[in-house]
């Protein structure tokens, strides 16, 4: 995953995953701006990388230390993915797979989201999300800010219709009322201009919040 990829956990059908990749790479390769800054402090464990796309978020991490799962619906990305970590000599787990098809008792000590397309429906997603991180873990979500709807609409895509950052931010306060997590960083981050599809974000929504121990 990098810079303006959408972490597909779930919503969209595998066939159209697979389309939209196509037949040559969409992204750099490289890891996310937001990843490597919140990331970097923290000492490598296992680690979700929920979309993980091409699989550039991954591979850093797993570069990093980390032992790394990486989960998508789209087949095609995850052969690039693999491909992408045969390179460089590092072992990352891929499983071709939504969110919603996670074990329910499979946590990871990072979980990490990038511009996901994951559907608001009965807020059994925002459950599966909060409940893959462990004890004591974190949770890193990051969204396009300032997403333009009627441009999306256009797109056939509603942003109302998935997870945005203000859902996972009321889903924490709801949890923290329960003393079950601590939000270390909820806010717009402007990033570094890039190249590419989504070139027209320039602020990212960043959620990273720590699970209580």
């Amino acid at each position: 995953m990098d810079e303006h990829q959408h972490g597909h956990g779930h919503g969209h059908g595998h066939q159209e995953w697979d389309d939209r990749y196509g037949d040559e790479p969409m992204w750099s390769g490289r890891p996310n701006e937001a990843l490597v800054r919140e990331v970097s402090d923290l000492r490598p464990g296992t680690a979700l990388d929920v979309g993980c796309g091409e699989g550039g978020d991954a591979v850093w991490l797993a570069q990093q230390g980390w032992r790394v799962t990486g989960i998508d619906v789209s087949g095609r990305a995850l052969e690039r993915a693999a491909r992408a970590a045969d390179a460089v000599g590092v072992a990352v787990e891929w499983q071709h797979l939504g969110l919603e098809d996670l074990p329910a008792d499979a946590t990871y000590d990072l979980v990490s989201v990038f511009y996901p397309a994951l559907l608001r429906g009965d807020g059994s997603v925002v459950a599966a999300l909060l409940g893959a991180v462990a004890p004591g873990g974190t949770l890193l979500v990051v969204h396009h800010a300032f997403v333009d709807r009627a441009r999306a609409l256009e797109h056939g895509f509603d942003p109302d219709d998935y997870v945005g950052h203000a859902d996972l931010v009321a889903a924490l306060d709801t949890a923290l009322d329960a003393g079950g997590w601590t939000v270390e960083r909820a806010g717009q981050v402007e990033r570094a201009p890039v190249e590419g599809p989504g070139v027209h974000h320039h602020t990212d929504e960043v959620l990273r919040a720590r699970r209580s121990g």
